[in-house]
């Protein structure tokens, strides 16, 4: 039985930990016309089909740069085609723009790129705002600075600016945590590290490194060296009794700890602190790689789960070869890693381009399909992909 904190979990959190997957559709379903933030963000963002047709066969498990695009084109190509009618501006898609223009600079093509700054404009460059300091409605500010930085057009970065510039003035709540799921260090901390890049003012870095390190204060783990997913967790046990410690929810800090690391200053006093915790997560996420190459949604009892969870493994695979690619991890010992890890996802695409075995929303470890895509699985594989991309470049 899961037990909620009134301080700690948000109306989200609490819906997600009513049910599963299907389970929690029934829900709102019964719910009044207008649509609460939670059901929107299950809206367009994937399925789970019984029949999505046969895998792929084509793809090469070869790590060259040529097979690597090839994958990431398949994947991409399909998203765009089936996603695109459907963008928002909902945390499930921020991760999928970030892989989309990770992708175009990867391969050289540009129709992610350009899908991803069609819906930047007819948004008029707006995040959702009626939910603030939500970090989940910060996260496609990402995507805005990043298109920002590419041409320096002020309406690029006006109102995701103005969020930012508010939030970085709001007073911590000693009841609650800003960032009190590990999920928002994605979500909310790569967007005031851009504002920081833009205009070089350190308030943005410096109230993103006394948040992060309030949130790993409560939630980072220093004997396992993982992120509980939020404070509902710290007693609960595995089937194994192992601790609970999510898939995605890890993930999404590895992904959160390379945006850290590529924009931070090598001179910023705290640096060598995110370099330690990129490192100690690394070292467990590898020691605890399946035979695969992937992760379960559960990462410490992968006996319970029948099925990888791609999402979770496509950020270790982007974070980890991140890390290679920086020489900040020992290319030695971390490159069978994630040669294992991306082959393994290859084995889970699908001859139209879907990528299977992702875990729809939830917050927490969870069962799925084969056939389950959703966005921000795809996003993350992108990215993972243009890191592999750089690794095979320079192994070539």
């Amino acid at each position: 039985m899961i037990l909620f904190s009134s301080k700690l979990v948000s109306f989200r959190s609490v819906a997600l930990g009513l049910s599963l997957g299907a389970g929690c559709l029934s829900i709102y379903a019964q719910t009044a016309p207008a649509k609460s933030a939670a059901a929107v963000e299950r809206e367009h963002v994937g399925d789970a089909p019984d029949d999505p047709g046969p895998l792929a066969t084509g793809l090469s498990t070869e790590l060259t740069p040529k097979a690597i695009d090839a994958a990431m084109k398949k994947v991409g190509d399909w998203q765009v085609k089936v996603a695109e009618p459907n963008f928002n501006k909902q945390w499930t898609f921020a991760a999928l723009y970030d892989g989309l223009l990770a992708a175009s600079k990867t391969t050289g093509d540009p129709k992610y790129h350009d899908a991803v700054l069609h819906f930047a404009e007819s948004s008029n460059w707006t995040p959702i705002a009626d939910r603030f300091p939500h970090a989940d409605d910060q996260a496609f500010g990402q995507a805005y600075l990043d298109l920002y930085l590419e041409n320096k057009q002020p309406v690029r970065m006006a109102d995701t600016k103005a969020t930012m510039d508010r939030l970085v003035v709001r007073a911590d709540d000693p009841d609650k945590l800003l960032w009190w799921w590990c999920d928002a260090l994605f979500m909310s901390p790569p967007v005031l590290l851009r504002m920081y890049e833009i205009t070089h003012d350190k308030k943005y870095l410096d109230y993103m490194d006394h948040e992060w390190w309030l949130t790993s204060a409560s939630l980072y783990n220093q004997e396992n060296h993982l992120y509980f997913r939020d404070s509902r967790y710290f007693t609960q046990k595995q089937a194994n009794g192992k601790p609970i410690f999510w898939s995605r929810g890890n993930g999404w800090v590895m992904g959160a700890l390379v945006n850290v690391l590529q924009l931070m200053p090598a001179d910023y006093p705290s640096r060598p602190k995110y370099v330690a915790q990129f490192r100690e997560m690394a070292a467990e996420i590898a020691k605890i790689q399946s035979a695969d190459g992937l992760w379960r949604s559960g990462l410490l009892d992968p006996d319970s789960y029948d099925l990888p969870e791609v999402s979770g493994s496509a950020f270790f695979t982007f974070g980890i070869a991140y890390g290679i690619n920086e020489k900040i991890l020992d290319r030695k010992t971390y490159l069978p890693v994630v040669e294992k890890s991306w082959k393994g996802m290859l084995a889970h695409i699908y001859a139209d381009g879907r990528l299977g075995s992702i875990q729809p929303i939830d917050g927490q470890p969870g069962k799925f399909k084969p056939s389950a895509s959703y966005v921000y699985g795809v996003g993350g594989f992108l990215l993972a992909g243009s890191e592999m991309h750089r690794l095979a470049a320079a192994k070539h």
